[in-house]
């Protein structure tokens, strides 16, 4: 398949697109939440995932009374100690890096996460520098599935973000990056693609690798 318009730019999502970390996010709300005597479903995770704000979700499901601040704040705890054990890249990571060096172009990475996280989840790698410009929590107004991530990025890039193409693996973020009017490919981690999916991307991607093959040659 080809991509509508040549691409200029990549804005990428972090957590289950460029590392294996939201598993780790997963099993540590789960972990927590029956610490504080409640069950955590796969359904009520899977909602949370590419939300900047999960208090409502929170509440409405637990009940007003839920410790919202106490709940995140202990899931980041169990989840940072999770992490500094090993968190695996994504399959293609290194390899579509290695292809946008090659072709030349910026890239970004537009995340609902902080940068203290950006920094944990990433520094083993050493793939931090490969990035011209990090947008994480604090560096927007609205997060995701609000355009700002995205158009924040496209702005630091100082690229149209019609011009740029959107790596994400969950729908929120597509909803955001496809909001900002970037070409946007999926690339599915613990959420399936959806009709609405789908109808909001250029491709729904195995992996990093499929994408990368769609970016095309070096030119000599």
């Amino acid at each position: 398949m080809v991509l509508p318009r040549r691409v200029h730019a990549v804005v990428f999502d972090m957590d289950g697109l460029l590392v294996d970390t939201e598993a780790v996010y997963r099993d540590a709300m789960a972990a927590v939440a029956e610490e504080m005597g409640h069950a955590m479903s796969l359904d009520v995770f899977r909602a949370m995932i590419g939300l900047p704000d999960n208090t409502d979700l929170l509440t409405g499901h637990y009940g007003a009374d839920f410790p919202v601040d106490a709940f995140n704040q202990r899931v980041l705890d169990v989840a940072e100690e999770m992490i500094l054990a090993g968190v695996a890249l994504k399959a293609g990571v290194i390899e579509i890096l290695d292809h946008l060096d090659a072709l030349g172009l910026p890239r970004a990475i537009a995340t609902s996460s902080s940068h203290r996280a950006v920094a944990s989840h990433l520094r083993a790698a050493g793939i931090i520098p490969r990035f011209n410009t990090i947008v994480a929590k604090g560096d927007y107004v609205r997060g995701k599935p609000h355009p700002d991530p995205y158009l924040t990025a496209a702005a630091r890039l100082e690229v149209d973000p019609s011009l740029c193409l959107a790596l994400e693996d969950s729908h929120n973020g597509v909803r955001a990056a496809a909001a900002a009017g970037m070409m946007t490919i999926m690339v599915p981690d613990l959420l399936d693609p959806t009709e609405e999916m789908h109808g909001l991307c250029c491709r729904i991607a195995v992996d990093l690798h499929e994408v990368r093959g769609m970016l095309g040659p070096v030119r000599p």
